[in-house]
């Protein structure tokens, strides 16, 4: 990791965000890397105004409008899927981007963000924020170091359940992407810790979906299934076994098995539990100085301390940190488009696989043009937007269709946050 840079004052970093949530959270994390908000773009008027008054900052519905004011930079925080299109729109009007997940819904966006990125020379970064907690980056020192040995296995668990009213909440209308994406899209936040950690891409993957029991959950407006479990074959040969989804039982958890040992979280109550991690080697596997097994509270860097205030665990700071960092240097980040289209894609592939009951699936390479050539015409999705023929359902079962009383309840609880459209 590096340094934060240092030296005389320079212009601030002029950015745009997509999302008005994601606009009151990045306006305190810009100051602290040399960036400045300055205007806001989302589609629900009423929510971009309040917001915009509060920030002191320009706003628009227009999406080509809100390019023309004067950015250097945008992130785009809109729907899940829908990032890649304005990403696009972004890099060839010459701005920056920080792209939260997922990167692509398409192989065939995935392709065109590739080539976008090469073909402007903009910086492009993924903000996938859980790699950036302090445990997982210390399970990175610990591999960069030596002490684990080379990656064999892994585990990364991303198990939110909420109650189902404070899902409504979040998911305003029937066409919200949380009401209609299927299981195994979520994939990056259990992927990216153990991507980021190991220095790994994945080459296979393949998956089975958990249907939602028939009659034992609250009727719902979800459309696909319960949670997932994913297989990725990485390209050192290790298997990293990847779990997502609203299981009874939150758990945001990873686990590390090297050449020369283990890395886990401590399990325990709390969005990240204790907050510790375990290390444990054979007895036979000991050098000088280390121990069979330790647990202790890692720390995040010294010149880091503002993501201790940070959302994710921290993470938002490191990600708007080396946004920042990669435009100035013109240096392209880590999480690079590569990174995140590999990870991205990792979800449509295991839908896939889920399925056909398992059936493995390659991942391209994306930083091959040979590669990306064979996926450029690749517009497989199962999302809403896009039904139709030879397109897939939402779920294993096929796509679930609210009942009228689930509609009915979910409009209720979307008048209390002041949303009404359909």
């Amino acid at each position: 990791m590096k340094q934060r840079l240092s030296g005389k004052a320079r212009r601030a970093i002029r950015v745009g965000v997509v999302g008005v949530g994601r606009g009151q959270t990045f306006m305190h994390l810009a100051p602290i890397v040399g960036m400045e908000l300055v205007a806001i773009c989302d589609t629900w008027k009423a929510r971009l105004k309040e917001v915009g008054r509060q920030l002191k900052v320009a706003t628009y519905t227009d999406y080509d409008k809100f390019l023309d004011h004067d950015l250097d930079a945008v992130v785009t925080a809109n729907y899940f899927h829908e990032h890649a299109p304005l990403a696009l729109k972004a890099l060839r009007a010459g701005k920056h981007v920080m792209s939260e997940t997922a990167a692509c819904k398409t192989l065939a966006e995935g392709v065109a963000l590739c080539r976008a990125v090469e073909e402007t020379g903009k910086v492009y970064l993924f903000a996938e924020n859980y790699p950036y907690t302090a445990c997982n980056l210390e399970m990175r020192r610990l591999v960069q170091s030596g002490e684990l040995g080379q990656a064999l296995y892994g585990e990364g668990e991303y198990i939110h359940p909420m109650a189902y009213d404070d899902i409504l909440r979040i998911s305003p209308g029937l066409r919200h992407w949380r009401n209609n994406t299927p299981c195994t899209y979520y994939c990056t936040h259990a992927l990216a810790p153990l991507m980021t950690a190991t220095d790994t891409r994945p080459v296979s993957v393949n998956a089975l979906a958990i249907p939602v029991p028939e009659g034992l959950l609250p009727e719902r407006v979800f459309t696909g299934d319960l949670a997932s479990v994913i297989l990725c074959r990485m390209d050192n040969g290790a298997v990293f076994r990847l779990i997502q989804g609203g299981l009874p039982g939150h758990s945001i958890w990873y686990r590390l098995h090297g050449t020369r040992g283990l890395a886990e979280h401590v399990r325990g109550p709390g969005y990240w539990g204790p907050g510790q991690i375990r290390v444990a080697h054979d007895p036979w596997q000991l050098k000088a100085g280390e121990v069979a097994e330790r647990s202790y509270l890692p720390a995040f860097p010294a010149w880091a301390q503002a993501a201790a205030r940070a959302g994710h665990g921290g993470g938002d700071f490191f990600t708007t940190h080396y946004f920042a960092e990669a435009i100035r240097t013109g240096k392209p980040p880590y999480l690079d488009v590569y990174r995140g289209v590999a990870m991205s894609v990792v979800g449509s592939l295991a839908w896939r696989s889920a399925l056909e009951s398992g059936k493995p699936f390659a991942v391209p390479d994306f930083r091959k043009e040979s590669a990306r050539a064979a996926h450029e015409n690749d517009h497989w999705s199962p999302f809403v937007e896009d039904e139709g023929p030879g397109q897939p359902p939402r779920g294993i079962r096929g796509t679930y269709k609210p009942t009228a009383k689930a509609v009915a309840h979910a409009r209720e609880v979307w008048k209390e946050i002041g949303y009404t459209g359909v």
